[in-house]
């Protein structure tokens, strides 16, 4: 491929890398991962709550990676409340599993902006044969790709089978009782989906630029090899 269409496609993968390094950035640090309504079901069974009824003892709640909000509201009214994860929830939900999900969102921002900038020398530089050309291009994309992909997995799991919504529901709750009466990922989730995809196109714009996938060259010389030796 000719050296400025090869720039054109390093640039355009450095700008996507630095758009979903700014994007993950600007996602953990927001309160748009869950959004949901909560059923407060002790209030709703006492007064035996049905139709219209009902939209009285259903709240809101959205929360991110760090903090958010819910909206009580059991026949009397909503009343909003904010929360932390750090220190307040960190007794009742998977701990583990929620700071792995902040690591992995760690290493996916530093790795894109790494990948934007090695995208750039590539495009404007002399790039080395070592990890600064195309088998660390493909291993920064594959690095990125592969911490939204376990992002995803890990907070789904969390939410879903660890019922997460709930537990936030219920925090601190002594006499009413709160259920997820619905909830669904809101943008911030989606964008790191949006991410894990922009670095496989990036992985496919560098085999497009005419570089081999990493280690195909080995196995090929590997066998002309071997077929030199069986002659001798």
């Amino acid at each position: 491929m000719p050296a400025p269409q090869k720039k054109l496609l390093f640039c355009t993968a450095g700008l996507l890398s630095l758009g979903c390094a700014l994007g993950a950035a600007a996602a953990v640090g927001s309160q748009l991962w869950v959004r949901g309504s909560i059923l407060c079901s002790t209030g709703a069974l006492l007064v035996n709550a049905s139709g219209p009824e009902l939209h009285k003892f259903i709240g809101a709640i959205q929360y991110g990676l760090f903090s958010g909000q819910r909206v009580r509201q059991c026949g009397l009214g909503g009343r909003p409340l904010h929360f932390s994860f750090f220190p307040d929830l960190l007794r009742i939900i998977p701990a583990s599993i929620h700071v792995s999900v902040i690591l992995f969102c760690t290493v996916l921002i530093v790795f894109a902006l790494v990948g934007a900038g090695f995208f750039m020398f590539n495009a404007f530089g002399s790039p080395y044969e070592t990890l600064h050309g195309p088998v660390g291009l493909y291993l920064w994309s594959f690095i990125s790709c592969s911490c939204g992909c376990l992002i995803m997995i890990l907070f789904s799991s969390e939410v879903k089978i660890h019922h997460l919504s709930e537990k936030i529901a219920n925090f601190k709750e002594g006499t009413f009782t709160f259920k997820t009466h619905s909830e669904q990922f809101a943008n911030s989730f989606w964008t790191i989906l949006v991410c894990s995809l922009v670095h496989f196109l990036n992985a496919l714009l560098i085999r497009f630029a005419g570089f081999e996938f990493p280690f195909s060259k080995s196995e090929e010389s590997g066998t002309i090899t071997g077929a030199v030796d069986l002659m001798y």
